[in-house]
């Protein structure tokens, strides 16, 4: 068998090699997924002040830093046993829809779409055609046949000058890459105006946390207060505040976002995945989906109010939702059998968060290697297991649950799609069914997102002004010990910040992050993570040193391997020098 090599897995955040065993027919008949950088950050957070982790954590990573920070106040709030008021439940859900709107769509145009889209072909479209199409698929206003003609144009000028610059690490001229000329055209076009549109959505992030990336968060509440002051309107001492110019400043965002989400990113995917059809048959893999849950109405500790319901599916069995307990170690376990740790207990162990370790023990070889020890370890992730199940987490996961919840929207919009395509609801168990999912859930989201902006302005017309607990502010009122755990569902799917506190300190942090989950590598009963089932579930690579094939469904997930895998030299020497040449 041939072993094909991907390392470092592009357009990603973090670093991730995947090899492939190839048959001779060009079948993908095994494949290992490695995280190939330290972890540490849990390390960092010993011996801190919990109110103070949110901050750390959130630089866990440079995309999802508004999840890791939510998930780190939560998990202190839990421990301690604090409820935040109101307003700062819909301030956060509003922060997070956000993020999710804005995350997803990036993916799509940014990160995935170069899969699917061949950008050299755009050049012989023909503009009055390519217009003619995105009319056809809905009212975007920058649809004319001169508008397709400058973004012609300034590709041109990109390829003349030998550089596709943002449009670089894709396999054009493929032939896997099925679009005509003019789809590609107008998926080019609609990936600059992603570019612009992002830079508007963001604000939501600054107006209610100060800045982006990394909003700023308090631990029992949000630390943006609001104002019926008349002088915050007009710059006067309370002009920092929320009101109601910034809350309209927040409807006028979410108006856009929703208008780029239905006009632009909802047809587009639907006209792009129309030509791959065959990929709704592959990439699947597990059959096995969770949820954390969330989105709360009336607070975390009221399920029944959570958009998002948290759950478990096995099998692809819609009938049958199994409960999810973070708490239960015989739920949840992180085994490292075939990763560079150890566990004062020995490598077959699995442990439940709350009593995880992060013990260093790379004894592999130093990079660069021909191949990864997969006999032995070769990833810097962990495999969390379900009741020793391995599990996919992500927007086809929360799709699923919403779907198998009897939650109308999603049932309503994953019906049309699905009959637009002509295509049975088990067609979203795929590649593209992932695509898809994290697509229909953007419009899910964008949606609620008035119903949240109504209750908080409706709150505030009441009089209800408060965004934040202040009896958490006591740490002589705290137990000697407390064991927490910040659940949320980040854009990339569950995430949960475990947390144990000792005399006001913490004393351990783990985090258990949707890429854990996705891209783990197998358990000691050799049990293969969500990346690698789904790429030996129906893949085939038609070249060899261009594995299209092998990007199109690990991009499918969105991985963010910094969230799972972290640098930490405790002695501040650098581990790593990234050179562009």
């Amino acid at each position: 068998m041939a072993r094909v090599v991907v390392d470092p897995i592009t357009r990603i955040e973090g670093h991730l090699r995947i090899e492939a065993e190839r048959s001779s027919d060009g079948q993908i008949t095994s494949a290992w997924s490695s995280g190939t950088m330290v972890r540490g950050i849990e390390l960092i957070l010993q011996g801190r002040d919990p109110r103070d982790a949110w901050a750390f954590a959130q630089r866990i990573c440079g995309v999802c830093t508004l999840v890791h920070g939510i998930a780190s106040v939560r998990a202190v709030e839990d421990a301690l046993g604090y409820k935040i008021p109101p307003n700062a439940q819909l301030i956060r859900n509003l922060m997070i829809a956000a993020q999710y709107v804005h995350d997803h769509v990036m993916h799509f145009y940014h990160l995935h779409a170069l899969d699917w889209v061949d950008v050299v072909s755009a050049l012989s479209a023909d503009p009055k055609a390519t217009s003619e199409l995105a009319q056809s698929l809905s009212g975007y206003a920058r649809s004319s046949p001169g508008y397709f003609s400058d973004t012609q144009k300034k590709l041109k000028d990109f390829v003349e000058a030998g550089q596709l610059g943002i449009f670089a690490n894709g396999y054009y001229g493929h032939p896997a890459y099925k679009l005509p000329p003019e789809a590609n055209l107008m998926a080019v076009a609609h990936y600059l105006d992603a570019l612009q549109w992002q830079r508007d959505v963001v604000q939501i992030h600054t107006i209610f946390g100060g800045k982006n990336p990394h909003p700023n968060f308090l631990v029992g509440g949000m630390p943006s207060p609001i104002s019926n002051d008349p002088s915050s309107m007009t710059g006067g001492a309370a002009a920092t505040a929320t009101n109601i110019v910034t809350l309209g400043q927040v409807r006028d965002i979410i108006k856009r976002m929703r208008a780029f989400v239905d006009q632009v990113y909802v047809p587009d995917t639907l006209a792009v995945a129309s030509f791959y059809k065959d990929w709704f048959r592959r990439g699947e893999g597990l059959g096995n989906f969770m949820t954390y849950g969330d989105f709360p109405e009336a607070g975390l500790d009221d399920p029944s109010s959570w958009m998002i319901p948290s759950g478990v599916i096995l099998d692809r069995d819609l009938s049958t939702i199994h409960e999810f307990d973070p708490y239960d170690p015989g739920q949840v376990q992180e085994f490292i059998g075939h990763s560079w740790y150890d566990y004062e207990g020995g490598k077959n162990v699995g442990l439940h968060p709350h009593a995880g370790e992060t013990n260093l023990n790379y004894t592999g070889p130093e990079p660069p290697y021909t191949h990864l020890d997969v006999e032995g370890s070769y990833s810097w992730l962990k495999a969390p297991r379900w009741k020793g199940h391995a599990m996919e987490v992500g927007p086809l996961a929360r799709v699923l649950m919403l779907y198998a919840s009897g939650h109308e929207p999603t049932q309503d919009i994953a019906n049309m799609a699905l009959s637009k395509l002509e295509l049975p609801l088990d067609a979203m168990f795929s590649t593209l069914g992932r695509t898809a999912a994290r697509t229909l859930e953007t419009k899910i989201i964008a949606d609620q997102m008035n119903v949240w902006l109504d209750n908080l302005v409706d709150n505030i017309k009441g009089g209800d002004l408060a965004v934040h607990n202040e009896e958490l502010w006591d740490p002589s009122t705290w137990p000697k010990e407390a064991k927490g755990v910040g659940l949320m569902e980040a854009p990339r799917g569950g995430l949960a910040h475990y947390i144990v506190i000792k005399d006001g300190k913490i004393d351990n942090y783990q985090a258990v992050v949707p890429s854990t989950w996705n891209a783990g590598p197998r358990d000691p009963s050799g049990q293969p993570g969500a990346y690698e089932a789904a790429l030996m579930d129906n893949h085939a690579l038609e070249i060899e040193d261009q594995p299209l094939e092998i990007l199109r469904t690990i991009h499918s997930f969105d991985p963010c391997i910094a969230c799972a895998v972290h640098v930490n030299d405790p002695d501040g020497e650098e581990l790593v020098q990234v050179k562009v040449t």
